[in-house]
């Protein structure tokens, strides 16, 4: 159990439990529903307002957490949580109207009349929920959802006062049950079997893949996004262009329709985060921060070269990663007369390009290649085997990271994988 120094308070009957560490930034305003929204937000101010949570100090870390209104901070600022990746929270009591005007939020139901107002409300709030409790900037959450027994959990959900939608006591009930089973494999994680499993681990002999040697698995998922004969000067030019558009009506007719949004909601939110003047500058920027040459090719630099780790395993994802992705994506939902997409056509992000193969960005053949270079790193090498395989069956291994997801690899199919890798690495046998 890890020990930590916290500090409590209630300020106008709202628990802040503080802790000196980094923290995320502030919650994003909502722009969309206003009305729905102001009326939560009125409503659960009243509610507080009149409420306190009369609970002795032992008690105070697991009764705050399931307190709606309580905000955990860290180094004095909030500590966020996200759905889709980008729609952010201080506290769960901000989550509720954001899950009142989603559900409201279309006047055509499209695929809302299928999936259902109230699965649609359930789900956001069990994924705030679990993005609340599994954070990203701070472990106290989780232990302390893990350090507590079921029935201790079900007692402090029955003191809550404060107003909460249908539906909130069993999602905490679900989180707690999925995690104790559970180990979150990412580069950050407590748990050094789960930072080995992620993509981001540093392999210092390199990863042999397709014909080139790349510093982690990560290297090689993002390198081979990019055709090989694209260039930086190519990418910068692209950068330049897109910033000339108003992506405003582009991105307005993805969230007017339901049949679109739904089943693409981080890939909306992520196009919507970067598809933004400081953003096209930032990559930009970036390309040049790195004393890259304007005929430099994008994926041959992203191989191990003469130097290992060029790039780390973090600058890929969010430089070289997003930057696809926004190309991908923006080609990916552009409509078919849309001049942006002939010009990433152009460029080659109408597909991935792996040899002669060409695989959909969003399709289920580029997904099973995260498998295939899998059992490059979990089959064949003997070191990487044998901490998957230490990992009992009973655990299962999630990759959870503040609810984003990913468009080119969605975190189940994700997660199917390295268990499915795990089964095999166990069968195989020793060399």
């Amino acid at each position: 159990m890890i020990l930590v120094a916290l500090s409590f308070g209630v300020c106008k009957n709202r628990w802040i439990i503080g802790l000196s560490a980094q923290s995320g930034e502030w919650m994003k305003e909502f722009s969309r529903n206003r009305p729905i929204v102001f009326r939560w937000i009125i409503r659960v101010a009243l509610a507080t307002a009149m409420l306190s949570v009369p609970v002795r100090a032992q008690e105070l870390s697991l009764q705050a957490l399931v307190t709606p209104s309580t905000i955990i901070l860290k180094d004095g600022r909030p500590v966020t949580f996200a759905l889709h990746g980008f729609i952010e929270f201080k506290s769960v009591s901000e989550l509720f109207p954001y899950i009142e005007s989603q559900t409201h939020r279309w006047k055509t139901e499209g695929n809302l009349a299928s999936y259902g107002r109230q699965d649609l409300a359930r789900e956001l709030l069990r994924r705030g929920i679990e993005s609340r409790s599994v954070s990203m900037t701070d472990e106290r959450p989780l232990e302390i959802l893990l350090t507590h027994t079921r029935d201790e959990l079900v007692q402090a959900l029955a003191r809550v006062k404060e107003p909460v939608p249908s539906g909130y006591s069993e999602a905490f009930l679900a989180v707690q049950e999925k995690w104790k089973h559970s180990v979150n494999c990412w580069s950050a994680s407590p748990s050094i079997s789960a930072r080995v499993l992620s993509n981001w681990y540093p392999i210092d002999e390199g990863i042999q893949l397709y014909g080139a040697i790349y510093d982690s698995t990560e290297h090689f998922w993002q390198a081979v996004k990019y055709h090989s004969d694209i260039t930086v000067a190519e990418l910068t030019k692209l950068l330049s262009l897109m910033e000339q558009k108003d992506w405003k009506p582009w991105i307005a007719r993805l969230d007017d329709d339901p049949d679109l949004y739904l089943p693409n909601a981080y890939a909306v939110e992520f196009l919507r985060h970067n598809l933004a003047t400081e953003r096209f500058r930032w990559f930009r920027e970036e390309l040049g921060r790195h004393g890259l040459q304007a005929s430099d090719r994008a994926r041959l630099i992203q191989q191990r070269g003469a130097t290992p780790f060029r790039f780390s395993a973090y600058e890929e994802k969010v430089l070289w990663g997003d930057l696809a992705d926004l190309f991908h994506l923006v080609y990916t939902f552009s409509l078919p007369n849309d001049s942006i997409r002939n010009t990433l056509a152009e460029s080659h992000f109408d597909v991935i390009y792996l040899g002669e193969r060409h695989l959909g960005f969003i399709s289920q053949e580029f997904r099973s290649l995260m498998i295939e270079i899998w059992r490059v790193k979990y089959l064949q090498m003997p070191r990487f085997r044998e901490v998957i395989s230490s990992i009992p069956l009973e655990i299962r291994l999630e990759h959870f990271l503040n609810d984003g997801d990913s468009p080119d690899i969605p975190i189940p199919v994700y997660v199917g994988y390295l268990n499915q890798i795990r089964d095999l690495a166990r069968a195989a046998p020793d060399k």
